[in-house]
Formats: C-alpha cells, sequence, structure tokens
C-alpha cells in the first residue's frame, strides 16, 4: 500500500474523564454521523483509551481516536492517515483542500464534544455527579 497522502492530526482538550469520551465513540452509529463518507472497521479497540480503525470509502487507510488522561481531564488525539479514492482529488490544489477540510471536521467534532459533554464545566471543578446535583 502506497504512502498515505493525508495525515491529519488534532489534539483537543476535555474537561472530562477518558471514559466519558470513550462511550460517544464506543457507539458505532455515531461514526455514521461524524464521518458520514467513509466506512470504519475497528482493529484495536483500546477502551478508554480509545479506538483505531481501517478507513474506506471515501478514503482508504487508518484512523485513531486516542484518549490521554491528563490533569482533570482527557486529550483527545486524533490520527487520520489516508488516501482519496477519487482520482480527481489528488491533484495538490484539491488535495489541499481535503486536507483542510478533513482538519476543519476534525476540530468540529472535538470542540462539539467538549460542548456538550462538559456542559459549562469549567477545568479545575470536580465533574457534576448525581449526589452533588
Amino acid at each position: 500500500m502506497p504512502d498515505p497522502v493525508l495525515d491529519i492530526v488534532d489534539e483537543t482538550f476535555l474537561a472530562v474523564p477518558p471514559s466519558a469520551v470513550a462511550a460517544v465513540f464506543a457507539d458505532p452509529r455515531s461514526w455514521a454521523l461524524y464521518w458520514p463518507d467513509l466506512v470504519l472497521e475497528v482493529y484495536t479497540d483500546r477502551g478508554e483509551e480509545g479506538l483505531r480503525w481501517t478507513v474506506r470509502g471515501a478514503l482508504v487507510g487508518t484512523m485513531e481516536v486516542w484518549l490521554e488522561p491528563v490533569l482533570d481531564g482527557t486529550l483527545l488525539h486524533y490520527f487520520l492517515r489516508a488516501t482519496p479514492t477519487a482520482a480527481e482529488r489528488r491533484r495538490p490544489r484539491l488535495l489541499r483542500g481535503e486536507a483542510d477540510r478533513r482538519a476543519r471536521a476534525a476540530k468540529a467534532i472535538a470542540l462539539d464534544l467538549k460542548a456538550v459533554l462538559e456542559d459549562g464545566r469549567e477545568p479545575g471543578v470536580p465533574p457534576e455527579t448525581v449526589e452533588s446535583r
């Protein structure tokens, strides 16, 4: 297999435990929402540390979500190493646009999760529990 032409890396801190983030990605139904043009197959399920997938569809390659416990939350690492399947998207100008689109989409997913999962929690403030409500 040739080297992937897209190599997207992103990191976002979420002030929630890794288990909360892992639960989102554990549901295969969420994958179609986040990556509707990709077919994902898990090749490594790392539990609270994340998932690794093979990618087919609009891209061919691999993708990973690594969830690293940091301080009072999780550093969400995202990696996409893939090649577009459509030959016309391999032209340099279109490839730059595809890389930018994929990088922005990855950050949007992370920031949406941050807003939903943190639910207004400030870093350093313990997560709300059933007992503290």
